[in-house]
């Protein structure tokens, strides 16, 4: 850094020095920030002074740069349309699609796994429903699927995380639309679990939750107000059948218990109506039971009338009404009558398929306003109940029967089936859910 001379009249005898300018690039505090000394940094700058501006901060630069970054305007979703425009086309790709559009950059991985993008297709009559099932094959190995109603097209999923691989009697349900809860069970080596999953049908990846407040398998579950509820099941140790439930509250992401169950109770039938959850089980000498909960006041009581009497397994609430199945594979069924505390034929296809249990009606879900019963061998119908007078022959369009991946089976392999009965199956659903998005 040379001096510089400026040449000015002091009564005509001297002249002036000014100060050195220090560039605060040049400065030899920019040339390293971990330079701590003047001898350090004539390395690299010969002839380098102490800095005349002390103040000066060695990551100005830095600072200002990262600043700049931080500001600078984000690439548009789609060149030459602003975001708004953008984000009103994306929402219109059909869900089949959505998980090639999160590969194609990272705003748009951002934008499709938050909750923005979702909120707008629901609020649009735009999303799609999506039936997810759980299969165990003959070996004891958790699987699942995910079918697309509206192209009837089976799509992959990530694998199930390793702790239900091969895990016996979890619970499995469904909380704000689109997180999908595996809960519970039984490890083969490890036991009873208290351990919580999710995966979320917006990001296509499982997720930790916190765990059950007790460990237990092959008990009820259902959810209310978007909160999920447990009750019973067995765990290992002197006290096998549980009376304990609890309760999951996902905005404040904790367990509390509620209430204990008047008898502790193994449930295997389970449904959410009119407001109750009514469940039916074995009690700890193997006799049938049957509770329900009011959330409202906590309590549980004992149930026992022309409901729990002709209950059966599949059932689901749909539109106010308690269907049942009244056959093994499905085609016919039952909605119970609560003026008359009875179950009653509702609808029948008049195509029955046989009695396997490869053929047998594992599971009832509401798809796009429509019950849909799933089989065993991956057989759907889907079944308009919102006009019972109607007659299925004179109207086809009540009751639609979907070949999936297990395709409906000729008259001679149906009969074969049932001559093979239960030997004969390699797998079976174990639970079965519907996820919006």
């Amino acid at each position: 850094m040379d001096q510089v001379i400026e040449r000015s009249p002091i009564g005509q005898r001297g002249f002036r020095v000014q100060a050195p300018l220090v560039d605060s690039v040049s400065c030899y505090c920019k040339v390293d920030s971990s330079l701590k000394t003047v001898a350090g940094a004539r390395k690299f700058v010969p002839g380098s002074k102490i800095c005349i501006q002390p103040d000066i901060n060695p990551r100005a630069h830095r600072t200002k740069n990262s600043r700049r970054e931080r500001t600078r305007v984000p690439p548009p979703l789609l060149p030459g349309l602003p975001d708004d425009l953008a984000i009103a086309c994306l929402i219109r790709v059909p869900r089949i699609e959505h998980n090639k559009l999160r590969l194609v950059s990272k705003r748009w991985y951002r934008l499709l796994a938050g909750n923005f993008f979702y909120s707008l297709r629901k609020s649009l009559g735009m999303a799609e429903e999506w039936v997810y099932v759980i299969k165990r094959d003959r070996d004891g190995r958790i699987s699942w699927h995910a079918f697309d109603p509206t192209y009837q097209l089976w799509q992959p999923l990530p694998p199930v995380p390793g702790e239900y691989s091969e895990a016996l009697g979890f619970g499995c349900a469904v909380l704000s639309g689109c997180h999908l809860y595996l809960f519970g069970g039984k490890d083969p080596i490890k036991g009873s679990m208290r351990r919580v999953i999710f995966y979320s049908a917006r990001t296509n990846k499982w997720h930790r939750a916190p765990d059950m407040l007790r460990k237990r398998h092959f008990f009820g579950s259902c959810v209310i107000n978007n909160c999920l509820y447990v009750a019973g099941g067995e765990c290992e140790g002197i006290q096998r059948t549980l009376r304990a439930a609890e309760v999951y509250d996902p905005n404040k992401n904790r367990w509390s218990f509620i209430a204990d169950m008047s008898t502790a109770m193994v449930p295997f039938i389970g449904v959410v109506y009119n407001g109750k959850w009514f469940l039916k089980g074995l009690g700890s000498h193997r006799e049938v039971l049957s509770e329900a909960y009011t959330p409202e006041s906590n309590t549980w009581n004992p149930i026992n009338d022309g409901m729990i009497a002709g209950w059966r397994n599949p059932s689901i609430c749909m539109n106010g009404n308690l269907f049942a199945l009244d056959c093994r594979d499905g085609c016919k069924i039952r909605v119970y009558d609560e003026a008359t505390n009875s179950w009653n034929r509702f609808i029948d296809s008049k195509l029955h398929l046989g009695s396997s249990r490869a053929l047998e009606a594992a599971a009832l879900v509401p798809v796009n306003g429509k019950l849909c019963i799933i089989r065993n061998n991956m057989s759907i119908s889907m079944v308009d109940v919102s006009s019972p007078d109607k007659h299925v022959e004179s109207n086809h369009h009540l009751w639609e029967n979907i070949a999936g991946k297990g395709h409906f089976r000729t008259l001679f392999t149906n009969l074969w089936s049932s001559i093979a009965g239960r030997n004969g199956l390699k797998s079976h659903i174990v639970h079965c859910q519907v996820l919006q998005a």
